[in-house]
């Protein structure tokens, strides 16, 4: 049996473009660009390595945040990448058949069987799966906080020696992590480290923090924000309903929004959306206290940017009224 420590990046259309409108067969969170894998032998020695860049079909034009991120160009994927089906075809041979599949986070594989599934492809090969996050946190500090990449190699004193944000390099730098973990111990105790994570908050919580709770079983992102700014917005305090405002988008999947109960005041709301396995939505949600660090942060936020995707607001322009036109003609 060989260790297959993957990673990916993946394209996602801009938020209202022609592209994030197209209706596809299946429900997709991105449209992977680039394959990086490395192969862990049973005694956890790191051996060969894959990469490939793929093609896109739906998502042909690059998102530049993710263009950006990855140093990845449209030229070169219309260059050098392949058809995902050819992609895949060449990547399963390499891997072979006794594998189980390491990713650093929850994401990859989700976003690999979506793709899968789009281009109606066997999805099977998938299903020996861990999150080396939960193994590292279970065999280091014990934390439900999904730590970056970058921090868990600091933490073993891993030298960078490939780019960040690159499929192959992050799978070689994860590779270098989980040959220093316990595997087959982290195998076993899994579903125990699994249960701790999804009772837990991923990440830091800050001070001010006056309530958590976890929600469940939400159809996709806009029914869990509906909720919490809906029917799960509740005050602390009374439990009344509270009223929010917007929801200003942060990285990893969580968005903060500033409530208030008519009798109580402000709350900030802090939460993180993350995938179940059978792929509906679970909530992690914070509540802090409006003067809280957290609460600062939102109001830093919500007087640059617009919700969601992270740009600053446009400024209107200046329209003169008709009553001042009609007073100043010449200027008209």
């Amino acid at each position: 049996m060989d260790y297959i420590v993957l990673d990916m990046e993946w394209n996602q259309p801009w938020p209202g473009s022609p592209s994030a409108k197209k209706v596809l067969p299946v429900s997709i969170r991105g449209e992977i660009i680039q394959i990086g894998a490395v192969r862990l032998t049973q005694e956890q020695t790191v051996a060969d390595e894959f990469q490939i860049l793929i093609k896109p079909k739906y998502y042909r034009h690059l998102n530049r945040r993710v263009s950006k991120l990855t140093g990845i160009k449209e030229a070169r994927l219309r260059e050098e990448g392949v058809p995902f089906p050819e992609a895949m075809e060449q990547f399963r041979q390499w891997c072979g058949e006794d594998i189980v599949f390491l990713t650093w986070g929850f994401d990859d594989i989700g976003i690999l069987r979506e793709n899968l599934e789009l281009f109606d492809l066997d999805t099977d090969f998938t299903h020996r799966w861990y999150n080396a996050q939960m193994i590292f946190n279970a065999q280091t500090d014990g934390s439900n906080a999904q730590k970056a990449l970058k921090t868990a190699m600091e933490m073993f004193e891993i030298q960078a020696t490939r780019p960040a944000h690159d499929a192959l390099g992050d799978a070689y730098h994860t590779a270098l992590i989980c040959a220093r973990l316990d595997l087959q111990k982290g195998a076993r105790e899994y579903d125990e480290a699994l249960k701790s994570h999804e009772n837990g908050f991923h990440g830091a919580e800050l001070p001010g923090c006056i309530a958590r709770k976890v929600y469940y079983d939400y159809a996709d992102k806009r029914a869990a924000l509906s909720a919490m700014a809906g029917e799960e917005n509740k005050c602390p305090i009374c439990g009344g309903r509270m009223l929010g405002s917007r929801w200003f988008a942060q990285p990893g999947h969580r968005y903060m929004d500033l409530a208030a109960c008519p009798e109580h005041g402000k709350f900030l709301i802090r939460v993180r959306l993350s995938q179940q396995p059978d792929g509906l939505t679970r909530v992690s949600r914070l509540t802090y206290e409006a003067t809280s660090e957290a609460a600062q942060a939102y109001a830093r936020r919500a007087e640059k940017a617009d919700p969601e995707d992270g740009t600053r607001p446009r400024r209107r322009r200046r329209r003169r009224s008709a009553a001042l036109k009609a007073e100043n003609p010449q200027e008209s």
